[in-house]
């Protein structure tokens, strides 16, 4: 499949995102039957930035085991091939995931192209989300100011209210009608904008590979 296209993120924050957050290392059973070479090719498979190592070594030393750099670094390198391919980067990309600069600098080229178009994927699609979850909110804002201003129509006539509890509700009810206009304007906007921003993604999607 062809990768049209560059989607650069800012430069720190491709290189300062991690695609795993990594807590807790080894255990000690793990450290007492360590196969360095299988931990650094999970690690590599896993994306995990260089001072992983430094995490199992601290991990291991309370039960007297060292690392072995050079079998790690082997598996390593190993699972770094399986993770810097295009469709891997697509993938952690469309799902909002991040990049630590681990891969060699003869597959970062295309693994960054892939993962930068996933990203935009996942953008595109966030911004549908955001815009729709604000039109909700908007709403929901809207129904109160609207309750309100029958509720403050009702107290302004009611015989029942004190000449000022009407007048303060006449003051309400205008205050809360002009609300619910801007409400209104706003949630038209957004309406508009979530269109909008709905076609850029569909536009968008038809142009990329379907996610595995």
């Amino acid at each position: 499949m062809q990768w049209d296209g560059w989607f650069r993120l800012p430069v720190a924050s491709t290189a300062a995102l991690l695609v795993l957050a990594g807590c807790g290392s080894m255990s000690k059973n793990e450290c007492l039957t360590v196969d360095w070479r299988t931990v650094g090719y999970e690690d590599g498979v896993a994306g995990y930035s260089g001072d992983r190592i430094g995490q199992h070594r601290k991990a291991c030393a309370k039960y007297g085991v060292s690392t072995d750099l050079e079998l790690y670094q082997q598996g390593r390198e190993r699972g770094l091939h399986e993770f810097c391919t295009p469709a891997n980067g697509y993938r952690i990309g469309a799902r909002g995931g991040g990049y630590a600069g681990v891969c060699p600098v003869n597959l970062e080229p295309a693994f960054l192209t892939a993962f930068n178009s996933g990203h935009q994927l996942y953008s595109l699609e966030a911004r549908v989300d955001n815009t729709v979850n604000r039109i909700n909110y908007k709403r929901q804002e809207l129904n109160r100011a609207e309750y309100g201003v029958v509720s403050n129509a009702v107290a302004a006539v009611s015989s029942d209210s004190s000449p000022q509890s009407r007048a303060d509700a006449v003051v309400d009810t205008a205050k809360l009608a002009e609300r619910a206009g801007r409400l209104k304007e706003e949630i038209r906007q957004l309406e508009e904008d979530r269109v909008r921003y709905e076609n850029d993604l569909e536009a968008y999607r038809s142009t990329q590979p379907p996610i595995t």
